[in-house]
């Protein structure tokens, strides 16, 4: 089955009518572990739509006993977003000298998201791992964040090659987010949304609920 990259103008195509539900703090109860790897000093990597946080946490009841989600990054300010799809995109024109500008968007796309279309930008995407109770995160088969030249493709939710536990450890990720409504994007197996185009691209639905975020909290 071949991958829709947030490129596609299908996803742009999306209609978003934002319900207006505000960001929420992912240390909030204490329930969520936060890794600070992503970490900014206004704190915004650690928020999320509270829709997307309610079912982050009914994730995390349905994995299995020992093991927990480690949240790396939520909300990203759209001037960050804007400067990862550039920066990454220089990095392949350099490479790929050759490529006409829509490849390069199109390929860009596999790891940053376009800024107009990003999940992250709309509090509606979250990039987390697997950790054991004390904390030990499990082999995903790439670290969170590696790209597909570093990763050399392993980053893809379903790539070929990957060792028999490493497939473990992520369907048992994937299975407890998708029974929680959120959907995956496959080139990036830590990344997971709800309610944002994508999301609403993937299961049919006619709207994403979430716009760009920073209206909605003095994070920006």
């Amino acid at each position: 089955m071949s991958i829709i990259l947030m490129s596609d103008p299908r996803v742009a195509a999306i209609p978003v009518a934002d319900n207006g539900e505000p960001l929420a703090d992912v240390r909030g109860g204490g329930k969520l572990l936060l890794d600070d790897r992503r970490s900014d000093p206004a704190y915004a990597f650690a928020h999320l739509r509270s829709g997307v946080l309610d079912r982050l946490l009914q994730a995390q009841l349905l994995l299995p006993e020992g093991l927990r989600l480690l949240v790396v990054e939520g909300f990203r300010p759209p001037a960050l977003q804007q400067r990862y799809f550039e920066e990454y995109a220089a990095e392949l024109r350099a490479a790929h000298g050759d490529w006409p500008a829509e490849e390069l968007r199109a390929q860009t796309s596999r790891y940053v998201s376009p800024p107009d279309i990003a999940p992250h930008s709309a509090g509606a995407a979250v990039d987390l791992t697997l950790v054991t109770s004390d904390g030990t995160e499990l082999d995903m088969g790439t670290r969170v964040n590696a790209s597909p030249e570093e990763s050399r493709g392993r980053c893809y939710t379903l790539a070929d090659g990957l060792p028999h536990q490493t497939r473990l450890h992520r369907a048992t990720l994937s299975r407890a987010l998708t029974a929680a409504g959120l959907v995956n994007y496959p080139t990036e197996w830590w990344h997971w949304s709800f309610g944002d185009r994508y999301w609403a691209l993937m299961t049919g639905k006619p709207a994403a609920l979430y716009g760009p975020a920073a209206q909605h909290s003095d994070l920006s």
